[in-house]
């Protein structure tokens, strides 16, 4: 199947800028963060599925999702095993936290739209080349901000998620520094942080 991945990421990602990621929680809580989320504007919700029996966290921000049009990613795909198991429970697409060429096959295979992460030139260079204009870069706060404007010499067209480490008092730095859009975790669960954003 032919899967234009930038097409697909741009259309996603317009007006976002933060990305809510629900790593190793319960189905209910799964879904209550990601309405609290949702209701406060933001629509990016990640689920990862890297250990066994995360799917039914996924398969319910899935079914949540689906009253307000909103799509639900799996994170943490690193196997066609990951790929099969993000697809049955109605992920629409997957992300990754390297870039493994065989991986993003089997999910553009599946339907799904592919986000593979890099941290250097190299990678960034070999996903542009395998048709990703978008990627997640990882881990973002060790690689800091001047990574994103360092890259954005070479691959201009690139698009990045910063992922990893990126507190809400450091969104515009890095938004500045070239990241799209900025994936964030248990920060985003604090009601605190989310008003931050919101205001």
């Amino acid at each position: 199947m032919t899967i234009d991945q930038g097409a697909f990421f741009d259309r996603l990602f317009a007006g976002q800028r933060v990305m809510a990621i629900w790593r190793g929680l319960p189905a209910e809580e799964t879904v209550e963060l990601s309405e609290r989320v949702w209701d406060a504007g933001f629509d990016l919700v990640e689920v990862p599925i890297g250990k066994p029996g995360q799917e039914a966290a996924l398969a319910a921000a899935v079914k949540a999702a689906e009253p307000g049009g909103r799509s639900v990613g799996a994170g943490t795909v690193v196997s066609a095993g990951h790929v099969e198991r993000a697809a049955a429970a109605g992920a629409a697409y997957t992300i990754a936290p390297g870039l493994n060429p065989a991986v993003l096959e089997a999910s553009h295979a599946a339907g799904l739209p592919h986000l593979p992460g890099v941290a250097t030139a190299s990678e960034v260079g070999l996903a542009r080349d395998l048709g990703c204009t978008w990627v997640k870069v990882f881990p973002a706060s060790t690689l800091g901000p001047e990574w994103f404007k360092a890259m954005h010499g070479p691959f201009p067209e690139m698009k990045f998620v910063a992922t990893g480490g990126v507190g809400p008092d450091e969104i515009d730095t890095y938004i500045k520094a070239g990241a799209s859009v900025i994936g964030m975790g248990s920060a985003l669960a604090d009601p605190a942080n989310l008003a931050k954003l919101v205001g």
